[in-house]
């Protein structure tokens, strides 16, 4: 019995655990692939806006370095050369002649800064940015290969999401593209004498920026959008685990009512062969005790009563076995419409001079308005005479003895409720008050509440106790009207 116990414990912690997992690692899991799919669709789409931007951004660039090397060449060295002779960026006159035409040329375009550097060396002869005149070794690998007649750009950026953050860094990106500084011929087109390297920088930061805001919002909105799915989602699942864990259940209590009816009835077998076999032996026992009875009154006067309760005790043994035999053979309903206040009133009246002997109080509550129940009479007068009797027994000292019939629309049921204040059940015998041979009596089979429920079940009803040990005992009957 104690290893049956613990299978059926570990049995009922696995199942209460079951929906538990199910439902927590559908959550994580679904959250943590919900959140990479985010991941991985923002940032594809960030770098193919920024891809976009770069390519723009570096073509419009070219086009704006091309235009400005041939206003130089054009508006710049060549006046220049025809009245210098050479070109000395040193003159504060040719520096700011220079300077006009690059200003001009790149004037409302977005252009950050436009630096000239040497061909002959790594020096910046010209930038619109005046602390960088002047310096060497500035020019790095995009240098040299404009230098060598390729075309180049390279970024340089700063900054992710968490720079939109309040109070952190802003982002910052910038496009430098070099393109060599050629000498044009008289028809306008390039030479092959590359006399410097253009630098044009452009600042995108604010395009970066909304790309990056857009990168964010495309987070939050895909976030916001597999939460609610992740929600709904798990709300499924749950409510089919919980579908799942119901029918689980149901099928172990059908299994459990399905085991218990094929003991019962093997029980029942059992019990109507012995009891017809005992109960023709116990005939002649008391038929022979009723003969021997007669003649020990001529024949030994005084030894009569022996014969007595021979007779009386095989008449206890015959009820028990009537009792057997009720229990064990299938019920066959008579079904008429009655009454039940009718049923209880018949009861009571017959039970009236008991309970006055032992000083029990009894209370009626028999609603008027119930309608006619469909049922065996004789089956249910037993029933409900059987459930008074344990609460008349229960209260050896006297105490109140409450009946009370009432019909509840809502749901359809006639319900007969009697309650008594005796020394009420524990837990443990209310678990076992309908099982079949269980009683705590010194005398008696058990077999009275078992066949209550008989009764109840086959009646299509239901029959629930509600029990406080030193407070009193409930039943209650529902009963369909069909």
């Amino acid at each position: 019995m104690v290893k049956i116990k613990k299978i059926e414990d570990d049995a009922a912690s696995l199942a209460s655990l079951k929906p538990f997992r199910l439902v927590k690692f559908f959550s994580y899991s679904g959250l943590a692939v919900f959140l990479l799919f985010t991941l991985v669709l923002s940032w594809v789409i960030s770098n193919h806006a920024k891809k976009v931007l770069l390519e723009r951004s570096e073509a419009y660039a070219f086009v704006v370095a091309e235009n400005l090397s041939h206003q130089v060449f054009q508006q710049f060295v060549l006046p220049t050369v025809v009245r210098y002779g050479k070109i000395a960026l040193r003159n504060p006159e040719q520096f700011a002649r220079l300077d006009s035409v690059v200003r001009n040329a790149t004037h409302g375009m977005r252009i950050q800064a436009v630096t000239i550097f040497d061909s002959r060396e790594n020096i910046i002869s010209y930038s619109t940015v005046s602390t960088r005149i002047g310096r060497t070794g500035e020019g790095g690998i995009e240098y040299r290969k404009a230098l060598a007649g390729e075309n180049n750009s390279v970024v340089l950026s700063t900054g992710s999401l968490l720079n939109l953050l309040p109070g952190a860094r802003p982002i910052s990106s910038q496009l430098s593209t070099f393109i060599p500084f050629r000498q044009y011929q008289a028809n306008n087109q390039k030479g092959d004498v590359i006399m410097g390297v253009i630098e044009v920088v452009q600042d995108l930061s604010e395009d970066v920026v909304a790309i990056t805001k857009l990168q964010g919002s495309i987070i939050l909105t895909s976030m916001l959008i597999m939460s609610a799915l992740f929600v709904v989602l798990g709300f499924i699942v749950a409510r089919a685990d919980r579908i799942i864990d119901a029918r689980a259940e149901e099928r172990r209590r059908l299994e459990q009512q399905l085991n218990q009816s094929q003991r019962l009835a093997t029980l029942g077998k059992m019990v109507a062969s012995v009891s017809h076999e005992i109960k023709n032996p116990l005939g002649i026992v008391r038929s022979t005790a009723d003969i021997l009875g007669k003649r020990l009154k001529s024949v030994a006067p005084g030894n009569e009563h022996l014969a007595e309760i021979i007779v009386e005790e095989t008449g206890r043994l015959d009820g028990i076995v009537r009792e057997f035999l009720d229990f064990a053979r299938p019920q066959e309903l008579k079904m008429a419409p009655t009454s039940v206040n009718d049923i209880f009133s018949k009861i009571l009246t017959f039970m009236a001079p008991e309970l006055e002997r032992q000083n029990i109080v009894l209370e009626t509550s028999l609603a008027q308005d119930i309608p006619q129940v469909s049922l065996d009479q004789g089956l249910m007068h037993r029933a409900c005479l059987n459930i008074l009797v344990n609460g008349v027994q229960s209260m050896p000292e006297g105490g109140k003895l409450t009946v009370e019939t009432r019909y509840e629309k809502t749901t359809g049921m006639v319900l007969l409720v009697v309650s008594d204040t005796g020394g009420g059940m524990s837990l443990e015998k209310l678990g076992h008050i309908f099982t079949p041979f269980y009683t705590d009596k010194n005398r008696g089979t058990g077999l009275g509440l078992a066949i209550v429920k008989n009764i109840v079940d086959s009646h299509q009803g239901t029959i629930s106790v509600d029990s406080k040990e030193g407070e009193g005992t409930t039943f209650t009957i529902a009963l369909p009207l069909g």
